[in-house]
Protein backbone atom coordinates (compact mmCIF):
# COMPACT_ATOMS: atom_id res chain seq x y z
CA UNK A 1 0.00 0.00 0.00
CA UNK A 2 2.80 2.39 0.59
CA UNK A 3 4.68 1.80 -2.67
CA UNK A 4 1.23 2.40 -4.56
CA UNK A 5 1.03 5.74 -2.60
CA UNK A 6 4.26 6.94 -3.76
CA UNK A 7 3.08 7.02 -7.23
CA UNK A 8 1.73 9.49 -9.52
CA UNK A 9 -1.23 7.38 -9.47
CA UNK A 10 -1.54 6.73 -6.40
CA UNK A 11 -0.65 10.15 -4.96
CA UNK A 12 -3.41 11.34 -7.45
CA UNK A 13 -5.99 8.86 -6.23
CA UNK A 14 -5.30 10.76 -2.66
CA UNK A 15 -5.36 14.48 -3.51
CA UNK A 16 -8.86 13.89 -5.54
CA UNK A 17 -10.46 12.22 -2.63
CA UNK A 18 -9.47 14.74 0.30
CA UNK A 19 -10.28 17.53 -2.34
CA UNK A 20 -13.48 16.04 -3.24
CA UNK A 21 -14.29 15.67 0.62
CA UNK A 22 -13.11 18.82 1.56
CA UNK A 23 -15.81 20.34 -1.45
CA UNK A 24 -18.71 18.12 0.28
CA UNK A 25 -17.64 19.13 3.58
CA UNK A 26 -17.90 22.88 2.44
CA UNK A 27 -21.93 21.98 0.87
CA UNK A 28 -22.30 20.19 4.34
CA UNK A 29 -22.41 23.24 7.04
CA UNK A 30 -24.99 25.08 4.46
CA UNK A 31 -26.72 22.19 3.45
CA UNK A 32 -27.64 21.68 6.80
CA UNK A 33 -28.34 25.36 7.94
CA UNK A 34 -30.99 25.29 4.69
CA UNK A 35 -32.44 21.99 5.86
CA UNK A 36 -33.00 23.39 9.41
CA UNK A 37 -35.05 26.68 7.51
CA UNK A 38 -37.09 24.64 5.95
CA UNK A 39 -37.59 22.07 8.80
CA UNK A 40 -38.59 25.29 10.74
CA UNK A 41 -40.96 26.90 8.06
CA UNK A 42 -42.40 23.75 7.72
CA UNK A 43 -43.82 23.82 11.30
CA UNK A 44 -44.46 27.29 11.28
CA UNK A 45 -46.78 25.93 8.13
CA UNK A 46 -48.47 22.91 9.87
CA UNK A 47 -49.19 25.43 12.48
CA UNK A 48 -50.88 28.05 10.60
CA UNK A 49 -52.89 25.15 9.14
CA UNK A 50 -54.41 23.99 12.81
CA UNK A 51 -54.61 27.76 13.89
CA UNK A 52 -56.69 28.33 10.61
CA UNK A 53 -59.31 25.37 11.35
CA UNK A 54 -59.52 27.21 14.77
CA UNK A 55 -60.57 29.82 13.76
CA UNK A 56 -62.82 28.18 11.17
CA UNK A 57 -64.53 26.70 14.01
CA UNK A 58 -65.10 30.24 15.75
CA UNK A 59 -62.72 29.86 18.50
CA UNK A 60 -64.68 26.61 19.65
CA UNK A 61 -62.48 23.62 19.76
CA UNK A 62 -62.27 20.47 22.24
CA UNK A 63 -58.88 20.48 24.27
CA UNK A 64 -57.97 16.78 23.07
CA UNK A 65 -58.65 18.12 19.38
CA UNK A 66 -56.66 21.36 20.17
CA UNK A 67 -53.53 18.57 21.65
CA UNK A 68 -53.86 16.57 18.35
CA UNK A 69 -53.53 19.69 16.17
CA UNK A 70 -50.61 21.04 18.30
CA UNK A 71 -48.51 17.51 18.17
CA UNK A 72 -49.24 17.27 14.45
CA UNK A 73 -47.59 20.19 13.96
CA UNK A 74 -44.93 19.86 16.45
CA UNK A 75 -45.22 22.77 18.15
CA UNK A 76 -46.46 23.81 21.85
CA UNK A 77 -48.31 27.16 21.28
CA UNK A 78 -49.25 29.35 18.26
CA UNK A 79 -49.77 32.79 18.30
CA UNK A 80 -50.40 34.71 15.35
CA UNK A 81 -50.71 38.64 15.02
CA UNK A 82 -54.23 39.38 12.07
CA UNK A 83 -55.27 43.16 11.90
CA UNK A 84 -52.62 44.42 14.29
CA UNK A 85 -54.53 42.19 17.28
CA UNK A 86 -51.12 39.52 18.43
CA UNK A 87 -53.73 36.41 19.67
CA UNK A 88 -52.63 33.23 21.23
CA UNK A 89 -54.40 30.81 19.13
CA UNK A 90 -53.10 27.17 20.09
CA UNK A 91 -51.75 26.88 23.42
CA UNK A 92 -50.19 23.84 25.85
CA UNK A 93 -48.33 23.83 28.49
CA UNK A 94 -44.35 24.06 27.78
CA UNK A 95 -42.32 22.05 30.17
CA UNK A 96 -39.10 24.68 30.15
CA UNK A 97 -38.79 28.63 29.64
CA UNK A 98 -37.89 29.05 26.02
CA UNK A 99 -34.22 29.66 25.49
CA UNK A 100 -34.04 31.34 22.34
CA UNK A 101 -36.15 33.41 19.84
CA UNK A 102 -35.54 33.46 16.32
CA UNK A 103 -36.58 35.56 13.76
CA UNK A 104 -36.68 34.39 10.51
CA UNK A 105 -37.18 37.36 8.59
CA UNK A 106 -34.07 38.78 9.95
CA UNK A 107 -32.37 36.04 9.29
CA UNK A 108 -29.21 36.31 6.17
CA UNK A 109 -27.07 32.89 5.24
CA UNK A 110 -24.54 33.73 7.88
CA UNK A 111 -27.22 33.86 10.28
CA UNK A 112 -28.77 30.77 9.55
CA UNK A 113 -25.43 28.87 9.82
CA UNK A 114 -24.49 30.20 12.99
CA UNK A 115 -27.95 29.54 14.25
CA UNK A 116 -27.78 25.81 13.00
CA UNK A 117 -24.32 25.64 14.55
CA UNK A 118 -25.71 26.74 17.87
CA UNK A 119 -28.57 24.41 17.64
CA UNK A 120 -26.38 21.38 16.85
CA UNK A 121 -24.26 22.62 20.66
CA UNK A 122 -27.72 22.49 22.34
CA UNK A 123 -29.13 18.93 22.70
CA UNK A 124 -32.31 19.97 24.47
CA UNK A 125 -34.28 23.13 25.34
CA UNK A 126 -37.32 25.20 24.01
CA UNK A 127 -36.97 27.81 20.95
CA UNK A 128 -39.01 30.49 19.83
CA UNK A 129 -39.31 31.03 15.95
CA UNK A 130 -40.94 34.23 14.50
CA UNK A 131 -42.00 34.55 10.67
CA UNK A 132 -44.73 35.47 8.19
CA UNK A 133 -47.62 33.76 7.33
CA UNK A 134 -47.88 32.25 4.09
CA UNK A 135 -50.51 33.05 1.92
CA UNK A 136 -50.94 36.48 4.06
CA UNK A 137 -52.35 34.67 6.20
CA UNK A 138 -51.63 37.80 9.21
CA UNK A 139 -48.98 39.75 9.46
CA UNK A 140 -46.89 37.30 11.99
CA UNK A 141 -46.81 33.99 13.08
CA UNK A 142 -44.60 32.80 15.83
CA UNK A 143 -44.31 29.08 17.19
CA UNK A 144 -42.38 27.56 20.72
CA UNK A 145 -41.05 24.78 19.65
CA UNK A 146 -38.61 21.78 21.04
CA UNK A 147 -35.44 21.78 20.07
CA UNK A 148 -34.33 18.49 20.51
CA UNK A 149 -36.16 16.60 17.41
CA UNK A 150 -35.05 19.25 15.08
CA UNK A 151 -31.25 18.83 16.16
CA UNK A 152 -31.81 15.07 15.68
CA UNK A 153 -33.39 15.58 12.27
CA UNK A 154 -30.33 17.90 11.45
CA UNK A 155 -28.03 15.21 12.27
CA UNK A 156 -29.65 12.53 10.33
CA UNK A 157 -29.25 15.06 7.18
CA UNK A 158 -25.76 15.70 7.78
CA UNK A 159 -25.03 11.82 8.01
CA UNK A 160 -26.79 11.12 4.88
CA UNK A 161 -24.85 14.11 3.17
CA UNK A 162 -21.37 12.58 4.28
CA UNK A 163 -22.20 9.54 3.46
CA UNK A 164 -23.31 10.38 -0.15
CA UNK A 165 -20.64 12.93 -0.48
CA UNK A 166 -18.23 9.68 0.49
CA UNK A 167 -19.42 7.58 -2.05
CA UNK A 168 -19.59 10.64 -4.78
CA UNK A 169 -15.65 11.07 -4.04
CA UNK A 170 -14.55 7.44 -4.14
CA UNK A 171 -16.48 7.47 -7.50
CA UNK A 172 -15.13 10.26 -8.77
CA UNK A 173 -11.40 9.51 -7.15
CA UNK A 174 -12.20 6.14 -9.25
CA UNK A 175 -12.70 7.79 -12.26
CA UNK A 176 -10.15 10.47 -12.42
CA UNK A 177 -7.15 7.55 -10.74
CA UNK A 178 -8.55 5.65 -14.31
CA UNK A 179 -8.37 8.89 -16.62
CA UNK A 180 -5.10 10.16 -14.93
CA UNK A 181 -3.37 6.95 -15.09
CA UNK A 182 -4.66 6.47 -19.18
CA UNK A 183 -3.98 9.43 -20.62
CA UNK A 184 -0.39 10.58 -18.31
CA UNK A 185 0.61 7.42 -16.04
CA UNK A 186 0.50 5.17 -19.01
CA UNK A 187 2.28 7.03 -21.34
CA UNK A 188 5.00 8.02 -18.95
CA UNK A 189 5.84 4.53 -17.64
CA UNK A 190 6.07 3.89 -21.98
CA UNK A 191 8.35 7.24 -22.26
CA UNK A 192 10.22 5.55 -18.82
CA UNK A 193 10.40 2.19 -20.71
CA UNK A 194 12.12 3.23 -23.79
CA UNK A 195 14.56 5.35 -21.88
CA UNK A 196 15.67 2.41 -19.80
CA UNK A 197 15.97 0.04 -22.76
CA UNK A 198 17.74 2.55 -24.74
CA UNK A 199 20.43 3.04 -21.97
CA UNK A 200 20.86 -1.08 -21.96
CA UNK A 201 21.98 -0.30 -25.97
CA UNK A 202 22.71 2.92 -26.53
CA UNK A 203 23.98 2.43 -29.97
CA UNK A 204 21.18 0.03 -30.66
CA UNK A 205 18.94 2.56 -33.56
CA UNK A 206 15.83 0.43 -32.86
CA UNK A 207 15.18 1.42 -29.13
CA UNK A 208 15.01 5.11 -30.23
CA UNK A 209 11.15 5.88 -29.33
CA UNK A 210 8.23 6.87 -32.06
CA UNK A 211 6.27 9.36 -30.63
CA UNK A 212 2.60 8.29 -30.60
CA UNK A 213 0.94 10.38 -27.27
CA UNK A 214 -2.25 12.38 -28.16
CA UNK A 215 -1.21 14.86 -25.21
CA UNK A 216 0.67 17.60 -26.72
CA UNK A 217 3.11 18.07 -23.60
CA UNK A 218 3.85 13.88 -23.70
CA UNK A 219 4.07 14.05 -27.69
CA UNK A 220 6.65 17.03 -27.45
CA UNK A 221 8.11 15.28 -24.67
CA UNK A 222 8.51 12.52 -27.16
CA UNK A 223 9.50 14.18 -30.31
CA UNK A 224 12.69 15.51 -28.06
CA UNK A 225 14.07 12.35 -26.22
CA UNK A 226 13.87 10.73 -29.81
CA UNK A 227 16.15 13.58 -31.12
CA UNK A 228 18.12 13.46 -28.43
CA UNK A 229 18.71 10.08 -28.66
CA UNK A 230 19.13 10.02 -32.63
CA UNK A 231 21.64 13.18 -31.75
CA UNK A 232 23.64 10.65 -29.16
CA UNK A 233 23.55 7.60 -31.55
CA UNK A 234 25.20 9.65 -34.01
CA UNK A 235 27.75 11.21 -31.60
CA UNK A 236 28.43 7.15 -30.31
CA UNK A 237 29.07 6.29 -33.68
CA UNK A 238 31.36 9.16 -34.59
CA UNK A 239 32.77 8.76 -31.70
CA UNK A 240 33.99 5.06 -31.96
CA UNK A 241 34.89 6.03 -35.86
CA UNK A 242 37.39 8.83 -34.18
CA UNK A 243 38.53 6.11 -31.20
CA UNK A 244 39.42 3.65 -34.08
CA UNK A 245 41.34 6.09 -35.80
CA UNK A 246 42.78 7.42 -32.82
CA UNK A 247 44.30 4.47 -32.66
CA UNK A 248 45.28 4.16 -35.71
CA UNK A 249 47.32 7.66 -36.00
CA UNK A 250 48.55 6.60 -32.64
CA UNK A 251 50.32 3.42 -34.35
CA UNK A 252 51.30 5.55 -37.72
CA UNK A 253 52.89 8.02 -35.87
CA UNK A 254 54.52 5.79 -33.83
CA UNK A 255 56.40 4.42 -36.63
CA UNK A 256 56.94 7.61 -38.32
CA UNK A 257 58.43 8.91 -35.78
CA UNK A 258 61.10 6.11 -35.43
CA UNK A 259 61.54 7.00 -39.27
CA UNK A 260 62.05 10.45 -38.72
CA UNK A 261 64.26 10.24 -36.01
CA UNK A 262 66.30 7.98 -38.39
CA UNK A 263 66.23 10.59 -41.22
CA UNK A 264 67.19 13.69 -38.51
CA UNK A 265 70.70 11.19 -37.84
CA UNK A 266 71.36 11.56 -41.85
CA UNK A 267 70.43 15.28 -41.70
CA UNK A 268 73.12 16.17 -39.01
CA UNK A 269 76.10 14.64 -41.05
CA UNK A 270 74.60 16.83 -44.28
CA UNK A 271 75.09 20.07 -41.58
CA UNK A 272 79.05 18.96 -41.74
CA UNK A 273 79.12 19.45 -45.46
CA UNK A 274 81.39 21.28 -47.13
CA UNK A 275 79.06 22.73 -50.04
CA UNK A 276 78.19 26.23 -49.12
CA UNK A 277 74.20 25.54 -50.33
CA UNK A 278 74.33 22.04 -48.60
CA UNK A 279 75.37 23.51 -45.40
CA UNK A 280 72.55 26.38 -45.52
CA UNK A 281 70.14 23.79 -46.18
CA UNK A 282 70.52 21.59 -43.23
CA UNK A 283 69.25 23.71 -40.66
CA UNK A 284 66.50 24.21 -42.59
CA UNK A 285 65.86 20.46 -42.82
CA UNK A 286 67.25 19.64 -39.28
CA UNK A 287 64.07 22.08 -37.97
CA UNK A 288 61.93 20.92 -40.17
CA UNK A 289 62.83 17.04 -39.23
CA UNK A 290 62.69 17.76 -35.56
CA UNK A 291 59.37 19.27 -35.55
CA UNK A 292 58.11 16.40 -37.91
CA UNK A 293 59.43 14.56 -34.77
CA UNK A 294 57.51 16.63 -32.20
CA UNK A 295 54.36 16.85 -34.39
CA UNK A 296 54.69 12.79 -34.14
CA UNK A 297 54.82 13.02 -30.58
CA UNK A 298 52.34 15.24 -29.70
CA UNK A 299 50.04 13.17 -31.70
CA UNK A 300 50.56 10.15 -29.57
CA UNK A 301 50.08 12.39 -26.38
CA UNK A 302 46.83 13.82 -27.97
CA UNK A 303 45.80 10.33 -28.29
CA UNK A 304 45.82 9.64 -24.51
CA UNK A 305 43.18 12.96 -24.56
CA UNK A 306 46.06 15.41 -23.12
CA UNK A 307 47.95 17.93 -24.79
CA UNK A 308 51.78 19.09 -23.00
CA UNK A 309 51.90 22.05 -20.81
CA UNK A 310 53.53 24.72 -22.43
CA UNK A 311 57.31 25.49 -21.86
CA UNK A 312 57.51 29.10 -21.48
CA UNK A 313 60.44 30.76 -23.32
CA UNK A 314 61.42 34.72 -24.46
CA UNK A 315 60.37 33.63 -28.27
CA UNK A 316 61.17 36.77 -31.12
CA UNK A 317 57.67 36.91 -32.31
CA UNK A 318 58.99 38.03 -35.97
CA UNK A 319 61.69 35.80 -36.68
CA UNK A 320 58.94 32.92 -35.13
CA UNK A 321 56.33 34.29 -38.61
CA UNK A 322 59.21 34.54 -41.03
CA UNK A 323 59.65 31.15 -40.33
CA UNK A 324 56.35 30.10 -41.08
CA UNK A 325 56.06 32.05 -44.10
CA UNK A 326 58.99 30.49 -45.50
CA UNK A 327 57.62 26.86 -44.60
CA UNK A 328 54.52 27.77 -46.11
CA UNK A 329 56.34 28.96 -49.48
CA UNK A 330 54.77 32.63 -49.17
CA UNK A 331 58.30 34.12 -49.81
CA UNK A 332 58.90 33.13 -53.02
CA UNK A 333 55.25 32.43 -54.09
CA UNK A 334 54.45 35.23 -56.37
CA UNK A 335 50.32 34.24 -56.06
CA UNK A 336 49.90 34.60 -52.51
CA UNK A 337 52.24 36.89 -50.93
CA UNK A 338 52.86 37.89 -47.11
CA UNK A 339 53.17 40.96 -44.73
CA UNK A 340 54.49 40.63 -41.61
CA UNK A 341 53.76 43.40 -39.46
CA UNK A 342 55.97 43.20 -36.20
CA UNK A 343 58.18 45.07 -34.78
CA UNK A 344 61.88 43.63 -34.70
CA UNK A 345 62.59 43.35 -31.34
CA UNK A 346 59.53 41.95 -30.27
CA UNK A 347 59.46 39.14 -28.00
CA UNK A 348 57.07 37.44 -25.64
CA UNK A 349 56.83 34.60 -23.35
CA UNK A 350 55.28 31.80 -24.91
CA UNK A 351 55.96 27.90 -26.04
CA UNK A 352 58.02 28.53 -29.51
CA UNK A 353 56.65 25.01 -30.59
CA UNK A 354 52.95 25.13 -30.09
CA UNK A 355 53.36 29.03 -31.08
CA UNK A 356 54.52 27.86 -34.28
CA UNK A 357 52.04 25.69 -34.73
CA UNK A 358 49.35 27.73 -34.39
CA UNK A 359 50.22 30.24 -36.84
CA UNK A 360 51.49 27.32 -39.23
CA UNK A 361 47.80 26.11 -38.90
CA UNK A 362 46.48 29.87 -39.67
CA UNK A 363 48.55 30.62 -42.21
CA UNK A 364 48.15 27.26 -44.25
CA UNK A 365 44.20 27.50 -43.81
CA UNK A 366 44.91 31.07 -45.42
CA UNK A 367 46.87 30.07 -47.92
CA UNK A 368 44.47 27.03 -49.08
CA UNK A 369 41.35 29.50 -49.37
CA UNK A 370 43.53 32.04 -51.57
CA UNK A 371 44.33 29.02 -54.15
CA UNK A 372 41.21 27.26 -53.72
CA UNK A 373 39.38 30.71 -54.39
CA UNK A 374 42.07 30.91 -57.49
CA UNK A 375 42.69 34.49 -57.05
CA UNK A 376 45.90 36.34 -55.94
CA UNK A 377 45.60 37.61 -52.40
CA UNK A 378 47.89 38.69 -49.29
CA UNK A 379 47.64 36.72 -46.05
CA UNK A 380 49.42 39.44 -43.32
CA UNK A 381 50.57 38.54 -39.97
CA UNK A 382 50.95 41.88 -37.19
CA UNK A 383 51.20 41.85 -33.28
CA UNK A 384 50.66 44.05 -30.11
CA UNK A 385 50.51 44.14 -26.94
CA UNK A 386 48.62 45.99 -23.99
CA UNK A 387 48.98 46.34 -20.32
CA UNK A 388 47.14 42.51 -19.97
CA UNK A 389 47.99 40.84 -22.82
CA UNK A 390 49.71 39.93 -26.13
CA UNK A 391 47.51 40.01 -29.03
CA UNK A 392 48.70 38.37 -32.59
CA UNK A 393 46.50 38.61 -35.83
CA UNK A 394 46.39 36.14 -39.05
CA UNK A 395 44.34 37.91 -41.37
CA UNK A 396 43.97 37.12 -45.82
CA UNK A 397 42.32 38.96 -48.58
CA UNK A 398 40.65 35.39 -48.76
CA UNK A 399 36.96 34.33 -49.84
CA UNK A 400 35.71 34.25 -46.21
CA UNK A 401 34.47 30.80 -44.60
CA UNK A 402 31.53 29.17 -44.96
CA UNK A 403 28.22 29.34 -42.87
CA UNK A 404 28.54 26.13 -42.13
CA UNK A 405 32.44 26.30 -40.72
CA UNK A 406 31.72 28.96 -38.89
CA UNK A 407 29.12 27.29 -36.65
CA UNK A 408 31.51 24.67 -35.45
CA UNK A 409 34.98 26.40 -36.31
CA UNK A 410 37.04 24.97 -33.52
CA UNK A 411 35.08 21.45 -33.08
CA UNK A 412 37.35 18.65 -34.75
CA UNK A 413 35.90 17.29 -37.88
CA UNK A 414 33.05 19.54 -38.22
CA UNK A 415 34.68 23.12 -38.55
CA UNK A 416 36.62 22.33 -41.44
CA UNK A 417 36.98 25.41 -43.83
CA UNK A 418 37.74 23.50 -46.92
CA UNK A 419 36.43 20.87 -48.85
CA UNK A 420 37.80 17.82 -47.44
CA UNK A 421 38.85 19.39 -44.42
CA UNK A 422 39.18 17.59 -41.14
CA UNK A 423 38.97 20.75 -39.00
CA UNK A 424 41.70 19.39 -36.47
CA UNK A 425 44.06 22.41 -37.14
CA UNK A 426 41.63 25.12 -35.44
CA UNK A 427 40.84 22.79 -33.02
CA UNK A 428 44.38 21.78 -31.62
CA UNK A 429 45.43 25.68 -32.26
CA UNK A 430 42.30 26.75 -30.11
CA UNK A 431 43.80 23.94 -27.44
CA UNK A 432 47.34 24.98 -27.88
CA UNK A 433 45.94 29.00 -26.87
CA UNK A 434 44.15 27.60 -24.48
CA UNK A 435 46.91 25.76 -22.67
CA UNK A 436 48.63 29.89 -22.36
CA UNK A 437 45.77 30.89 -20.57
CA UNK A 438 44.55 32.84 -24.12
CA UNK A 439 42.09 32.23 -26.48
CA UNK A 440 41.67 32.12 -30.38
CA UNK A 441 38.37 34.00 -31.82
CA UNK A 442 37.37 34.72 -34.96
CA UNK A 443 37.25 38.75 -35.67
CA UNK A 444 35.64 38.39 -38.97
CA UNK A 445 34.68 36.60 -41.93
CA UNK A 446 33.33 38.06 -45.06
CA UNK A 447 34.09 38.57 -48.55
CA UNK A 448 36.85 40.60 -47.99
CA UNK A 449 39.16 38.05 -46.16
CA UNK A 450 39.10 36.36 -42.75
CA UNK A 451 41.33 37.84 -39.72
CA UNK A 452 41.93 35.67 -36.21
CA UNK A 453 42.79 37.00 -33.15
CA UNK A 454 45.66 34.97 -30.62
CA UNK A 455 45.09 36.93 -26.99
CA UNK A 456 48.30 35.86 -24.91
CA UNK A 457 47.85 37.06 -21.13
CA UNK A 458 51.46 38.65 -19.47
CA UNK A 459 50.05 36.93 -16.24
CA UNK A 460 50.43 33.63 -14.89
CA UNK A 461 53.84 33.45 -15.48
CA UNK A 462 54.13 35.21 -19.09
CA UNK A 463 55.44 38.38 -17.66
CA UNK A 464 57.95 39.25 -19.48
CA UNK A 465 58.32 41.42 -22.56
CA UNK A 466 61.75 42.78 -23.92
Amino acid sequence: MRRFLNTLSGRFLMLTAAFVMLAEVLILVPSVARFREDYLLLRLEKAQIASLALLAADDMIAPDLEAELLANAGVYNVVLRRDEVRQLVLSSPIPVPVEQTYDLRLAGPLGLIRDAFMDVLDKQGVIRVISEPVESGGQQIEVALERGPMRKAMLEHGARVLVFSALISMVTALLLFLAVRRLLVVPIRRVVTHMTAYAEAPEDARRVISPTAGIRELREAEEALQMMQTQLIGALRQKERLAQLGGAVAKISHDLRNILTTAQLFADRLSASEDPAVARAAPKLVGSIRRAVSLCESTLTFGRAEEPPPQITRVPLRRLMEEVAEAESLVADASVGCLIDVAPNMVIRADGEQLYRVLGNLVRNARQALETAGRPGTIELSAGEGEEEWWIKVGDTGPGLPPKAREHLFTAFQGGARKGGSGLGLAISAELVRGHGGRLDLLRSDSDGTEFIIRLPKGAGLTALV
